[in-house]
């Protein structure tokens, strides 16, 4: 039995040096995005890592070559509000793993990814586009839970896994969501909750020995809002009205934890003071039209005015369908390309879905740009990606090149030649 362990050990190390590639990218219009803009430059791939990035570029022997002549070539595109892999059919329950039943609507123990398909059928339409990172989220409650980054490679939840947990997502949104009757409740419960996690954890042994008041959340959901309270993860805030973005802001100054605006329909109300805090906020470019009376002041002008008011932005999808966090995540890049004609700068759009949620989840040291020793997610283009007819010629993450078809492409191959008895009605 050792000795077939043994074997099956070499094996496997055997299988991981077979798998690793080297890849140089040649020629290409290469957008670093943390730096300069390189023409005619080469990007060197070696063992899943950037190994080499620039002009001139020593390319070695055994190399894999793509020719990136005449095409643009950019950091795998981040989506930072998905529900890939957590709802497979929206209108079927038992394909739902979004949202978790917590005490008085509030489940900050619940991880998301726990339920994660890694087999669903919509990842490979994400990344067949570019998108080759998500943060996958969880919704509902007060705090809805913890969400986690994911690479879209083939295998298991361990294989994707880039950082869990990347943030705690709560929301001063929905108030029926929340079990409670009035917007203004949802701040205060809010409150209550940090307010008993700093209790807890300065009495923790007294609470095992029921010696303390009762707290609103439960043991596991009052460790999990720790870190939070620490400032050590960053609290995701779906909040859209800009006097409750105020509000947002002011408990993240009272308490010192790190939040993260998402939605922010009227939040270029408020850029200013979103920029003095240095609070990013996470949104789109496609939804000028109010869902709500919460939203009501939304422009597609939004993330280019926040940009310039130095905000941080993250663009993701905005169309309050559901189809954008799920079937359509690869619409991120389009969401991209609308910010920029409505005001927002090309690279600020481009860093918007690259480096920003990349340094905003904690994972900027390995992504979100092409630099040598970062994660090789890369994409190459047949151009402009934020253009409708751009393709995503070359998607490599982590330094793999992976090209399996999408549903889509195997439905379009199946009925492009129909059967020789097909007969038109």
């Amino acid at each position: 039995m050792r000795n077939l362990t043994k074997a099956f050990v070499v094996l496997l190390a055997a299988a991981s040096v077979a798998d690793a590639q080297t890849i140089a990218i040649t020629g290409g219009r290469v957008y670093t995005v943390s730096g300069s803009t390189i023409e005619n430059g080469t990007v060197v791939i070696r063992d899943g890592r950037i190994t080499q990035v620039g002009q001139n570029v020593a390319i070695p022997a055994d190399a894999t070559r793509i020719d990136a002549g005449g095409k643009w070539v950019t950091p795998g595109l981040i989506n930072s509000s998905t529900q890939l892999g957590l709802v497979e059919v929206g209108l079927e329950s038992t394909t739902r793993d979004v949202s978790a039943r917590g005490k008085d609507a509030i489940a900050a123990a619940f991880t998301a990814w726990a339920g994660f398909n890694p087999s669903s059928v919509l990842l490979t339409p994400a990344r067949v586009e570019g998108v080759t990172t998500v943060l996958i989220a969880p919704s509902g409650g007060l705090v809805a839970g913890q969400a986690a980054v994911l690479d879209l490679v083939s295998g298991s939840l361990s294989d994707m896994m880039v950082r869990a947990p990347a943030a705690m997502v709560a929301q001063l949104e929905d108030k029926g969501s929340a079990n409670l009757g009035a917007r203004g409740e949802m701040v205060v419960k809010l409150r209550e909750l940090l307010e008993d996690t700093r209790a807890y954890a300065r009495r923790r042994v007294e609470f095992e020995r029921a010696a303390t008041r009762p707290f609103v959340a439960s043991r596991l959901d009052l460790d999990a809002m720790i870190p939070v309270l620490d400032g050590r993860l960053p609290l995701v805030l779906e909040v859209n009205r800009s006097s409750e973005i105020e509000e947002a802001l002011e408990l993240a100054s009272a308490f010192g934890i790190r939040i993260i605006i998402a939605g922010g329909a009227e939040a270029w109300m408020v850029a200013d003071k979103l920029a003095a805090a240095r609070v990013p906020v996470v949104t789109g470019a496609m939804n000028n039209i109010p869902q709500s009376f919460n939203s009501l002041g939304a422009r597609q002008e939004n993330a280019a005015i926040l940009r310039r008011a130095g905000v941080d932005v993250i663009l993701v999808g905005d169309s309050g369908t559901g189809d954008a966090e799920t079937f359509n995540v690869r619409n991120v890049k389009q969401e991209a390309g609308n910010a920029v004609a409505y005001g927002m700068t090309w690279d600020d759009a481009l860093r918007g879905v690259t480096l920003v949620p990349a340094r905003v989840l904690g994972i900027a040291d390995r992504y979100g740009s092409l630099e040598a020793g970062k994660v090789a997610n890369v994409v190459v283009w047949s151009g402009d990606p934020f253009e409708f007819g751009t393709r995503a010629e070359h998607v490599i993450v982590r330094g793999r090149e992976i090209a399996t078809p999408s549903r889509q492409d195997l439905l379009e191959q199946r009925y492009r030649t129909l059967p020789p008895d097909y007969r038109r009605p």
